[in-house]
């Protein structure tokens, strides 16, 4: 599932912004589909102009209630009537995003015979304390199961005594649910934490949900900004 809300704060509009010939939304939908990985790909979307983009090439588009605070929620509506067991959420804003490391993502629900993991999501090393200083970078740490323990826009681990083998990493909005752990979300109510830090992943561990890390190389380009978007027209061509 890809949410797609039109309205977003910092760059609005990202999502129809041209990408190699076509919105950025409808590129996202056919990265997803070229992987091969899924039973369905739909997006689920509050816009019209972003419904319509989706119907032209003949994906599958949801239209969703327009009040949801995040992607989660907009895509729990949807999977309340998918009968699955796990359910991906892909940004809108991520057409770079790679299958190998979709497979991982997947992956880790196989060798979970308890069921112990509610949620996964990827990360990757972070290069240079610019990059890790960057408030639009969500940075995660995790325990020695590589557990998430905690989400931060500042850099965490704090670099008091910085040593040669410290990783920082990033957190990239790719996820995937079990699909009664995406249920159960919008009944969570927002908690300080995500208050503080307007991280929808902090929401999962407040309330006590487990969620796995995988570690991907794959960077790749999150559209946040119009000066995003110029660098994954680049990379594209």
């Amino acid at each position: 599932m890809i949410p797609a809300r039109y309205e977003a704060s910092r760059f609005p509009g990202k999502l129809m912004q041209d990408l190699g010939g076509k919105p950025v939304i409808v590129r996202t939908y056919e990265a997803m589909t070229a992987t091969q990985l899924f039973d369905d790909v739909m997006v689920v979307t509050d816009s019209d102009i972003i419904f319509e983009a989706i119907a032209q090439i003949g994906g599958k588009v949801v239209m969703s209630k327009k009040e949801h605070q995040c992607g989660s929620d907009r895509i729990a509506e949807a999977a309340e009537d998918v009968d699955v067991d796990i359910i991906v959420n892909v940004q809108g804003d991520e057409p770079f995003t790679d299958r190998e490391s979709l497979e991982k993502l997947l992956e880790v629900f196989k060798e979970d015979p308890k069921q112990e993991i509610d949620l996964a999501s990827l990360m990757n090393p972070m290069q240079g304390m610019e990059e890790i200083e960057n408030p639009n970078n969500v940075k995660v740490v995790v325990d020695n199961r590589n557990f998430a323990l905690y989400f931060s826009r500042a850099p965490i681990p704090y670099p008091r005594e910085l040593q040669e083998d410290t990783v920082y990493y990033e957190h990239k909005g790719v996820y995937a649910f079990r699909r009664q752990a995406l249920l159960d979300f919008p009944k969570m109510n927002i908690l300080s934490l995500e208050a503080t830090e307007k991280i929808e992943a902090t929401r999962y561990l407040e309330y006590g949900k487990k969620i796995k890390m995988v570690v991907t190389q794959v960077s790749g380009i999150e559209i946040d900004t119009p000066e995003d978007l110029i660098a994954a027209q680049k990379v594209w061509k």
